[in-house]
């Protein structure tokens, strides 16, 4: 089981968008592999939240090891696929993080295990200066703040590499490009 949370060795350089809802991660990432024309990893607790929703569920805290299995299988999918650069819309850091926002503290050992141990090149901050967009699976459109703390307090207590973005989607892609460029040089 613990295996289905590690990375697959790669030299892939792989970048991460990580921050609460509704703060343009998913449209950095798209317009991001598009820049660099490679892949990008998508949500999958996304994918997960809509498929519960189709059948009047909710998620529970039983499905945080299965979102992070789900999360990292796409991501070792596409790691071989991507060009020398993987964009990815999250990580199992951002999985620890909403389970123990979401679920008063809990997180499996093996989750917290690989959020630590996977290694990624460069974080993206996302701000909460963009409009909370409603779309039926977000839902602390009053708790931004608290979220966003979480956030860059767990990319600060783990020592992960970050850059706050902030701004319109332009500001952030052109932030976003120059420290890429750095790191493909």
């Amino acid at each position: 089981m613990e295996e289905a949370l590690k990375q697959k060795d790669s030299d892939c350089i792989k970048i991460v968008l990580f921050g609460p809802e509704s703060t343009g991660k998913t449209v950095l990432a798209k317009a991001l592999s598009e820049h660099y024309q490679t892949l990008w990893v998508p949500e999958y607790s996304r994918i997960f939240a809509e498929e519960k929703k189709i059948n009047n569920e909710l998620l529970t805290k039983d499905d945080v090891l299965t979102i992070a299995k789900g999360q990292m299988a796409l991501e070792n999918k596409m790691t071989p696929k991507a060009k020398q650069l993987l964009i990815c819309d999250t990580d199992l850091l951002e999985t620890k993080v909403y389970s123990e926002m979401y679920y008063n503290g809990y997180c499996p050992e093996s989750l917290h295990k690989y959020a630590i141990e996977n290694y990624y090149n460069l974080y993206f901050l996302t701000n909460i200066d963009t409009p909370w967009e409603a779309d039926g699976i977000r839902d602390k459109p009053h708790d931004r703040e608290n979220m966003f703390l979480a956030f860059q307090k767990a990319l600060k207590t783990y020592n992960k590499p970050y850059v706050l973005l902030e701004g319109t989607l332009q500001e952030r892609l052109k932030t976003a490009i120059k420290h890429i460029d750095k790191l493909l040089k």
